[in-house]
């Protein structure tokens, strides 16, 4: 049997005068060539990379004290591990994102000839209850862009392009912060936006958005420092070059309050489940949302059928002849 996975050694630790040095855990070798692997082949963002990396590096932790590693862990070192976690009251949610991580690792270790099998394969994920997104009314999106209008000039006019870029397309608050000017430049009736792994998509971008955009433009360049060129639509002092995502959701919670929501309904995921749900309410197919939304796999879209089983359901009420009674 293969002995526990190789490591790769780390730097020598800094010795301080009067305390012993901290050894950082070094990472095992196979968590780093899969880590490469997801950022070189997939194009796998920081955050993600960094999740993945905290999710194996328990997993490789765990098996160190069983004396195993990734190379030789069978399928009941990872049922155990999976029930030390349940034990230890982690939510069925996070456990089943851990599994993932553990089952797409050994699936590399396979297709890398590191492995002959693949002991995650006979897994059982943890059942899971959905819960249904949280979603604002057509009115409740209405009182926030009427919010935001009322905004001091060039805030306001921010703050509009802002709120109907969102909601219009349902982007990423990443890909809105970060949408570059020229996307926008000449007036057009759809957005290409980059997502997720760099690949990008097509929205259809509405009369209301465009003109809110247009309108932005002509006091975009007003706030730039010194006159100074930007290549993004939302410009900023930040590090990014950009309205960072952190300031747009303070702005929004600003909004809700002054558009009297509760402050803690709204986010701008909440928005972009808006856009999603509000379209299906309006007879979008499943398939052209997930595509404006950019989802890899529409079963990740299939959590907003909850508005289509509500729309079957009045439509039986109202059309079906014998869902009518006669007195």
């Amino acid at each position: 049997m293969t002995t526990a996975a190789t490591t790769r050694p780390g730097p020598p630790p800094v010795r301080r005068r009067g305390r012993r040095p901290k050894e950082e855990p070094r990472r095992v070798t196979e968590v780093e060539l899969f880590l490469e692997m997801l950022a070189a082949e997939r194009g796998a963002a920081v955050n993600t990379l960094e999740a993945y990396g905290r999710d194996l590096d328990a997993l490789c932790a765990f098996l160190a004290r069983r004396k195993e590693g990734p190379l030789d862990a069978t399928s009941d070192a990872l049922r155990a591990y999976i029930a030390s976690l349940r034990h230890m009251g982690m939510a069925s949610r996070t456990s089943a994102r851990r599994l993932s991580s553990i089952r797409q690792f050994f699936r590399f270790l396979l297709a890398e000839g590191k492995r002959t099998d693949d002991p995650s394969a006979v897994l059982d994920s943890p059942r899971l209850d959905r819960p249904l997104p949280k979603v604002l009314s057509q009115d409740d999106v209405a009182a926030l862009i009427a919010a935001a209008s009322k905004r001091d000039a060039r805030e306001g006019l921010r703050l509009s392009a802002l709120m109907e870029l969102l909601y219009a397309t349902g982007m990423r608050v990443s890909e809105l912060v970060g949408l570059p000017l020229a996307a926008v430049e000449r007036d057009p009736e759809a957005l290409i936006v980059r997502g997720k792994g760099d690949k990008e998509r097509l929205v259809p971008l509405g009369e209301p958005a465009r003109d809110a955009i247009l309108a932005w433009l002509g006091a975009r360049a007003s706030g730039l420092k010194g006159g100074k060129a930007s290549p993004y639509l939302f410009p900023s002092r930040s590090r990014e070059g950009h309205l960072t995502r952190q300031r747009f959701a303070q702005l929004l919670k600003e909004l809700a309050i002054e558009a009297g929501l509760d402050p803690q309904r709204v986010s701008p995921h909440v928005l972009r489940h808006a856009f999603a749900s509000h379209l299906l309410a309006h007879g979008a197919d499943l398939r052209s949302v997930q595509l404006m939304l950019g989802h890899a796999d529409i079963a990740t879209t299939q959590i907003y059928t909850h508005v289509l089983d509500e729309k079957l359901r009045q439509l039986v009420e109202d059309k079906h002849p014998l869902a009518k009674s006669d007195g």
